[in-house]
């Protein structure tokens, strides 16, 4: 998208000036493809008044950029070069196809029909100012303005391994401490884990527990996050438990001051609430209620209490989630031992309620940025001007997007706020020659 729009200024400006892209991998944009699962959730339509309140870090800065290039101006850009879009629950946009390639073929052919050279396996090694860009393959670019737009540190294997970072800090900027954020929080007990490093690898194997859990799919539930006991953020929505950890779009949202938490050395819980339209009294009454229809059901003579206490639970919850519910919550089933022979069972109606309505699990750790989404932190947008994208230490260099240190929520916000800054800059570069 800083192609494009520098190479647009240009064109309208009437200047010769060449626009390169130097992308390290084979092909371009290869983290787009991945984005929204391979569907791309391109932007999200809401106005700046909604959209900023999902931006996580410093939203005052990319305002300009926003009202530079707004979501319904990305939408209305990509339906000018003839990709159909579609938008969702949420004011998500999306390709009307749902195929993440459509958006890719887009922004490449929007680049090319403006005499954008695209120059793939071009791995820069360093920037001077000057400006120098030497290549690993010991090639190197002179040029007038440099745009680095280079992402963070998620899904390293598109490409995206933090040199942006790297280059920003030799060329005297500050950096704010990166972590990983809408990333899979790893409940303790749900992986085998042989250390107490919090960056536990998605690969790491799952316990019993977490293999019980696991593709379970929870909506319309509450998740509060906890960090050293008091609660500090709470949403409402859907929730997925994955080979990862615990994940979904209100997982996603909770991650990143999970992660921050954890990274400082702070104990961060997460607290399930899966009927928060009913409190706990008037749970504990239906409840109650349930078990009584049970009892009284001809189909339950014979039958004892723990496949009693199975029924009532298929009642309350998906069949899905039971296993790993009562594995978490062994107080629901009290076992009397009266003799040798003599056993009475109890099932413990309130505990129930209680576990329903605040199922704890402890965070042991979190996914790293091999399937994060997001990198959250970055270069400090202290040292860059807002209007332009240009920073302040060097002059003639502009960085967008997720090198900087912004980020946001899942739903499309990431990718508007990437083009939006990206457009910015691009046009700002030109415009400055």
């Amino acid at each position: 998208m800083a192609a494009y729009h520098a190479a647009r200024a240009l064109v309208d400006a009437g200047q010769a000036a060449q626009v390169t892209v130097l992308e390290k991998m084979p092909r371009p944009a290869r983290k787009v493809m991945i984005t929204g699962k391979g569907r791309c959730n391109f932007t999200n339509v809401k106005d700046w008044n909604a959209f900023s309140g999902h931006i996580r870090s410093k939203a005052n800065f990319v305002k300009s950029a926003f009202y530079n290039l707004p979501s319904q101006a990305v939408v209305d850009w990509f339906e000018s070069f003839g990709l159909e879009t579609v938008v969702e629950r949420g004011d998500r946009a999306f390709p009307a196809s749902h195929h993440a390639s459509d958006v890719v073929d887009t922004l490449v052919n929007a680049c090319l029909s403006l005499g954008v050279k695209i120059e793939t396996e071009a791995e820069v090694d360093t920037i001077t100012p000057g400006f120098s860009v030497q290549l690993k393959d010991g090639r190197e670019w002179k040029c007038e303005r440099v745009i680095v737009a280079t992402g963070g540190l998620s899904y390293p294997t598109t490409g995206s391994t933090g040199d942006g970072l790297r280059w920003a800090q030799e060329l005297g900027h500050q950096l704010v401490p990166t972590f990983p954020s809408l990333t899979a929080l790893v409940p303790k007990g749900y992986k085998f884990q042989e250390d107490k490093d919090l960056h536990i690898d998605r690969s790491t194997p799952l316990s019993e527990l977490g293999q019980a859990l696991c593709g379970v799919q929870l909506k319309n539930i509450q998740l509060s996050l906890r960090i050293e006991g008091t609660e500090v953020d709470s949403e409402f929505g859907d929730i997925d438990f994955t080979d990862g950890g615990l994940e979904g779009p209100v997982g996603f949202q909770l991650s990143r001051k999970a992660v921050k938490a954890l990274v400082n050395g702070s104990r961060v819980s997460l607290l399930l609430d899966l009927k928060p339209g009913v409190d706990l009294t008037e749970l504990t009454v239906r409840v109650k209620a349930l078990w009584e229809e049970i009892a009284k059901d001809p189909r339950s003579r014979g039958v004892r209490e723990k496949e009693r206490c199975r029924i009532l639970l298929g009642k309350l919850m998906p069949r899905e989630l039971i296993p790993g519910f009562t594995a978490m919550h062994p107080e629901i089933i009290t076992v009397e031992r009266r003799g040798r022979a003599d056993t009475k069972v109890w099932v413990n109606l309130v505990s129930i309620a209680k576990a329903l309505k605040a199922w704890q699990f402890d965070i042991a750790g979190y996914v790293g940025y091999e399937r994060a989404v997001v990198t959250a932190g970055g270069v400090s947008t202290d040292d860059f001007v807002a209007k332009t994208m240009e920073s302040r230490i060097v002059p003639g260099l502009y960085l967008c997007g997720e090198v900087l240190d912004i980020d946001a929520d899942t739903g499309g916000y990431n990718l508007q706020l990437a083009f939006a800054t990206g457009a910015l800059a691009g046009r700002s570069a030109a415009k400055s020659l």
